[in-house]
């Protein structure tokens, strides 16, 4: 029998998800149809500290707490009912980044998220020693930065994770991660379904003559697929998440995921053949593969699903974030002349209106480097919008501007995915609060884009689309509508010298 959301919830038959992302943790709860019912949410930013990007684990807490909360009062004025149990609980988080804990449960350094780039060295090196791509933003990086930097709490490391691992054992205490996120922390065997040995043996190889009293098999999760058992709600971990003491103990936790593996899932993007884009506070691509790589790329990660099916990942560390704060000061503009703010109206009417603007921007370049670029080579951010005296400096090519600022480095690694490894795709499915504004984000990826070049540069050319002729449409999840031609357009910024992350620290 079909029950109404009331009674659903009643019933401890809702599925409750939680996700930290960059700019917002979101609780969704959904009926036994998959379909939200009730959600909650809580703004948070990540800080810029001692040169690295970070939350602290209080504002994690806060940030859960309040989003919960949130979630319940809305429960309560929707259906005047409390959340008393559940059918389960999800929780993801930004994938990568560090956070290493020693014996007594006590966090090291401040959480390292995906954000930084100070990993340089140690990505390199380790991309030569297991010949296989590792990234800057991924946990092995950080770990293994901290040890050529000698940092002093290395050696007193018990545990490393990252941030949706961590809230899972506090909440469940198992020491878990799904295999999706994990393969943001050192590379799957797709065979084993698990950290490659061969790796983690060189690894600790590398580090012998440390001397750590730790092996890298010591202090990493344990690897579960999805559907696999990761442990209950304690007693403890309901208070954490539920302050108002209501929330019960005892409800199953699924394997926390990194928040590519969930937008997977969430778009139907996890067979061969398949993929999505997301655009947010960071972009990338995912798209499951039928076959490995035929060798490794610097922009490219190799990921997993959920399930552990092999993925080419093209991360983008910037996406919305230099677009948002020119959002803002239009946002501020109506606070000063007294016209009430909808900030719907305000992404709406701007977004729409960049797509009456020139095919080339009207000559307008925009660099939206918040923080460092390792696709482009760039270790800090340095956000920058550029024009001359001749260009076409209006509101539409503001716009414009950077909105495809927003998208244009993943071209990148796309150029190589299909036009060097040939890869084929069916489907591709956009998500984000780029999508947001119905019909605007698919139109930028599709429309024919004009290469930026430096000033000194000129003339700038047209170039082909970051996906193949041969896909038919591009979806979103905030939209059905097919579009009419294939998506064909992106620009990636081209700099005057475009050097690896791969250069050894001098």
């Amino acid at each position: 029998m079909k029950l109404d959301a009331k009674s659903t919830i009643e019933a401890g038959k809702a599925i409750l998800g939680i996700e930290l992302g960059s700019t917002r943790i979101k609780a969704v709860l959904i009926d036994q149809e998959n379909k939200p019912i009730a959600q909650g949410s809580h703004t948070w930013e990540n800080q810029l500290v001692d040169g690295l990007w970070t939350y602290s684990v209080e504002a994690v807490w806060y940030g859960l707490q309040d989003c919960y909360a949130d979630l319940r009062t809305n429960v309560k004025s929707l259906y005047d009912t409390e959340i008393e149990t559940l059918a389960a609980i999800g929780v993801s988080a930004m994938m990568h980044g560090y956070m290493a804990f020693n014996e007594k449960e006590e966090i090291l350094v401040p959480f390292r998220t995906w954000r930084n780039t100070n990993t340089s060295q140690a990505a390199a090196a380790l991309s030569e020693l297991f010949v296989y791509n590792i990234p800057l933003r991924w946990s092995i990086s950080h770990l293994y930065q901290a040890i050529l930097d000698n940092e002093e709490h290395v050696p007193s490391i018990n545990y490393l994770t990252t941030l949706a691992g961590f809230v899972h054992w506090q909440i469940t205490g198992q020491k878990v991660l799904g295999i999706g996120d994990a393969s943001g922390m050192l590379p799957i065997d797709p065979i084993t379904k698990n950290y490659s040995s061969e790796m983690v043996d060189k690894f600790d190889k590398l580090i012998a003559p440390k001397g750590y009293d730790w092996k890298l098999r010591d202090i990493l999760p344990k690897v579960l697929s999805a559907g696999e058992n990761a442990g209950f709600l304690t007693p403890e971990g309901a208070s954490r998440l539920d302050v108002s003491g209501h929330l019960k103990a005892g409800i199953p936790v699924c394997p926390p995921e990194g928040d590519a593996g969930t937008g997977m899932v969430a778009t139907n993007a996890v067979k061969q053949r398949t993929g999505n884009v997301s655009a947010g506070t960071s972009s990338f691509s995912m798209i499951v593969l039928e076959k490995e790589l035929s060798k490794p790329y610097e922009m490219i990660d190799m990921v997993t699903t959920p399930d552990g099916s092999l993925v080419a990942m093209v991360h983008c560390n910037n996406c919305t974030s230099d677009l948002n704060a020119w959002i803002n000061i239009f946002k501020e503009y109506q606070e000063l002349m007294g016209i009430p703010v909808d900030m719907d109206e305000i992404y709406g009417k701007l977004y729409n209106h960049a797509l009456t603007g020139n095919a080339d921007c009207g000559g307008l370049i925009s660099y939206n480097y918040i923080s460092g670029e390792p696709i482009t080579g760039l270790a800090a951010g340095r956000p920058l919008f550029v024009r001359s005296a001749n260009d076409k400096f209006n509101l539409a090519n503001f716009m414009r501007t950077h909105l495809y600022a927003s998208v244009g480095v993943l071209k990148i690694g796309n150029d190589i995915l299909f036009n060097e490894e040939k890869i084929r795709v069916d489907r591709i499915t956009g998500h984000g609060g780029l999508f947001k504004t119905k019909g605007v984000g698919q139109r930028i990826l599709q429309l024919p884009s004009i290469h930026p070049f430096p000033l000194w540069k000129q003339p700038a050319k047209v170039v082909p689309g970051v996906l193949p002729s041969s896909l038919p449409t591009l979806q979103t999840t905030e939209t059905t509508n097919p579009l009419p031609t294939s998506w064909t357009s992106m620009y990636s910024p081209e700099m005057p010298v475009l050097k690896s992350h791969r250069q050894p620290k001098m």
